[in-house]
């Protein structure tokens, strides 16, 4: 399945170094489906978004995402993609940028002619051929129906997919700048939180089990943050799975809160049974 990685460390402005594949000779890139894509979400000192994607079909292009990538942000957000829709092409590749926002996305949403006309002339702001990107448009579309409120977008959009559209999952991180988003829906694939106190003594060092996603950072030994994932990646007793439905929220003061927006199932499941045979092959847990 895909690997969601995010992380804020505001207010503070920190460096981070991320590996976003191991080598590509290693034991853990062998064990597991070559994966379709790698991308890395940060901002600029002035705020700007700064996405760096690549597809990789047939490790054509490993070496961007083996190489150490070292960044510096507030916000983070990592990506590794099997394809469910949409061709092995950048336009494709998480994270995604629009009105100032980075998203990434780990699920399966179908019916993507119902969602075309939801998203009206949002419509225009999708590039590529993703579910995900769309659903990141119908997010935009509704937090500017909402002047500006990002959890309140996100909760109306992610309501109407729940009741409309089949699901398999929409699992999310959202950042701007200084703020970060993350939900989980329904229970079909985890997705975890770590509040990180600053005194723990030791920089931060996480790598993920299925050898995606390695992140190191020296200031985060005196600095707090909250990392959200798509699986644990350390050994912290901290860690915790967002319940289904959960939408998590940390602010410019590294303040978490959530609730449960969506307390059901959605109106059309779908099992890996219903998927075609790339979307299951992209779901399917290693």
């Amino acid at each position: 399945m895909c690997r969601l990685f995010g992380m804020t460390s505001a207010p503070s402005r920190v460096t981070a170094t991320f590996w976003l594949l191991d080598a590509a000779d290693s034991l853990a890139v062998q064990s597991r489906r070559d994966p379709d894509g790698t991308g890395l979400g940060t901002f600029t000192a002035d705020g700007e978004p700064r996405v760096e994607k690549q597809p990789l079909p047939a490790y054509a292009d490993a070496s961007f995402a083996t190489e150490a990538r070292e960044r510096r942000s507030e916000t983070f957000v990592a990506h590794i993609r099997h394809a469910s829709t949409g061709g092995l092409a950048m336009v494709n590749t998480h994270p995604f940028s629009l009105s100032g926002r980075i998203f990434a996305h780990n699920g399966v949403i179908e019916d993507l002619p119902r969602l075309d006309e939801e998203l009206g002339p949002y419509r225009s702001a999708v590039a590529g051929e993703t579910d995900s990107e769309r659903f990141f448009a119908l997010i935009t579309k509704h937090i500017d129906g909402h002047g500006g409120d990002v959890t309140a977008g996100i909760t109306e959009a992610a309501r109407w997919v729940a009741e409309h559209l089949p699901i398999f999952a929409v699992n999310i991180v959202l950042t701007t700048p200084t703020e970060l988003w993350a939900l989980r829906y329904p229970d079909t694939h985890q997705l975890l939180v770590l509040s990180r106190a600053p005194d723990t003594g030791r920089h931060l060092e996480h790598a993920s089990p299925a050898g995606t996603v390695r992140v190191r950072s020296g200031e985060l030994a005196s600095a707090p943050a909250v990392v959200v994932a798509s699986e644990r990646m350390d050994e912290n007793p901290a860690w915790r799975p967002l319940a289904s439905g959960e939408l998590l929220h940390v602010d410019a003061e590294l303040n978490v809160d959530s609730a449960v927006i969506l307390d059901g199932p959605p109106a059309h499941p779908l099992t890996l049974a219903d998927l075609g045979a790339t979307a299951a092959a992209s779901q399917a847990s290693r």
